[in-house]
């Protein structure tokens, strides 16, 4: 079963379980979000369209994250006239796993469990960072003791 919802000014076909980017929205990460602009329902060839909505539907999401995404760069040149400008942005969004659907008759629901752990976390756990960072603090550890010793014996 799916469903199409709009949020941010932008329409998106989501499932139960799906994990969704969307613009930022309020909220801390594991809290239950509720979109009631569900503008069409469908399973198969029973597809309910809405009139602009489906009247009682709603899809439900828990709150994985809000992070800011990669920076893009705005370049603005008028050529022949020395005009050149730079300037960078990141937009916000928050991350969500569509946790049910319900209306017009249908229901579906995600009976997994929602992991909170965000997206850079996970980054570093690919690259093998977390242990690399771990070694490289217990290496300052160990040479702050040494020259700590060395200041006593002083």
């Amino acid at each position: 079963m799916y469903a199409v919802i709009k949020t941010g000014g932008k329409q998106y076909r989501v499932q139960a379980g799906d994990l969704l980017v969307v613009e930022k929205l309020d909220g801390e990460p594991g809290a239950q979000v509720a979109f009631q602009e569900v503008l069409m329902i469908g399973e198969g060839a029973d597809v309910t369209v809405g009139a602009p909505l489906v009247e009682g539907a709603t899809v439900s999401a828990t709150l994985v994250e809000t992070r800011r995404d990669d920076k893009i760069k705005v370049f603005k040149k008028i050529r022949r006239q020395g005009y050149r400008r730079t300037q960078g942005h990141r937009q916000s969004q928050t991350v969500l796993r569509v946790t049910g659907i319900a209306g017009a008759g249908m229901e579906a629901a995600w009976d997994g469990e929602v992991d909170l752990t965000p997206l850079s976390v996970l980054k570093a756990r690919a690259q093998n960072l977390a242990r690399s960072q771990e070694a490289a603090e217990a290496k300052w550890a160990s040479r702050a003791e040494r020259k700590a010793a060395r200041t006593a014996k002083a």
